[in-house]
């Protein structure tokens, strides 16, 4: 071989590697932030990938994902924000209000995403739904408007004149808010409310007894990963103390609850996967406008109305969008 070849060819050698390298630095990342646990997401990341998976990107592809979770602690959010932040992640999915905020408090620049039940809005993150402007746009559920609608499920299979009860968490912002939607879904109903809130699961036993106690005629869970996290649990409690009970997501009834009334969360961060996807493309989240679920779940779990002796009207049974026998 001549020296010239040798030359050349030991060259090129020697660049595969440095290219290779070049190619992993090139790969987008994008930072994924939520208040809740890893457990409690998996099915909402899973959405999400496939989201991504439809604008052509896959995660360990062509894609990397950062992933923080506060585990319920929202005091850690800011640092989790600024540490993707640190990162330089081309872009930020905001699982939950309070992530949305430690992302807009901890960049202005870097795309962000966000999925959540309030009005973004209202809530200062965006201008406008239309036109959000600026480094965040997303998708709202507005689940705290729903709660009108599961406690009318609720009066439909429980006699008046039983009291309703709300299960939310102690000392949480999000959680009054949504208490405070139940207190007037209840008005309009004409039934009584009462909020019971815990603070930990050791709170749990003590807080179905006062509901049994006071006979509380059927109870609406608060949303949220905390619930998610500890379902069977309440799932349980629920089914030892006689009580009917009414949650926001699929996974609740399928576990053996009632029934439940939502959003389809899987459909909402799989449309957010593929907002981030756009965006990784070129688009500006400012000119995305903020979308609005329509798609929503009814589940009826006819095993646990059987356990609780309880009779779904068929009224009721006609518009559930999935009956569990």
């Amino acid at each position: 071989m001549r020296r010239r070849e040798f030359i050349t060819l030991l060259g090129g050698a020697a660049a595969c590697p440095l290219a290779a390298r070049a190619q992993q630095r090139a790969m987008p990342v994008v930072g994924y932030l939520t208040r809740g646990f890893r457990e409690a997401n998996e099915q909402q990341i899973s959405a999400f990938r496939n989201g991504l998976n439809e604008t052509g990107f896959v995660e360990g592809r062509n894609l990397a994902i950062e992933y923080r979770f506060a585990d319920e602690a929202y005091d850690r959010l800011p640092a989790l924000a600024a540490d993707l932040v640190r990162h330089r992640v081309a872009a930020i999915l905001a699982s939950g209000l309070p992530a949305a905020r430690a992302a807009k408090a901890a960049t202005a620049t870097i795309p962000t995403v966000f999925s959540f039940g309030e009005d973004p809005v209202k809530e200062g993150l965006v201008a406008s739904f239309n036109r959000p402007g600026g480094n965040l746009t997303g998708l709202s559920w507005l689940t705290n408007q729903l709660f009108g609608k599961r406690l009318g499920l609720l009066s439909e299979i429980v006699p008046k004149p039983a009291t309703l009860a709300f299960l939310g968490i102690a000392n949480d912002p999000i959680s009054d808010a949504s208490a405070k939607e139940a207190r007037m879904a209840a008005a309009a109903l004409g039934r009584q409310l009462e909020v019971i809130a815990v603070a930990s699961e050791i709170d749990f036993g003590a807080a179905f007894a006062a509901m049994e106690q006071r006979k509380i005629g059927a109870v609406a869970v608060d949303v949220g990963p905390f619930f998610i996290a500890r379902r069977e649990q309440v799932i349980v409690l629920a089914a030892r103390h006689a009580i009917p009970a009414v949650y926001d997501q699929r996974l609740f009834a399928a576990a053996g609850g009632l029934m439940s009334y939502g959003t389809d969360r899987e459909n909402s961060m799989r449309q957010c996967g593929v907002y981030v996807g756009r965006i990784l493309k070129g688009e500006k989240p400012a000119d995305l406008p903020i979308q609005q679920s329509t798609k929503f779940e009814f589940v009826i779990n006819l095993k646990t109305a059987k356990a609780l002796g309880l009779n779904i009207p068929s009224g009721v049974l006609a518009i559930a969008t999935e009956v569990i026998e």
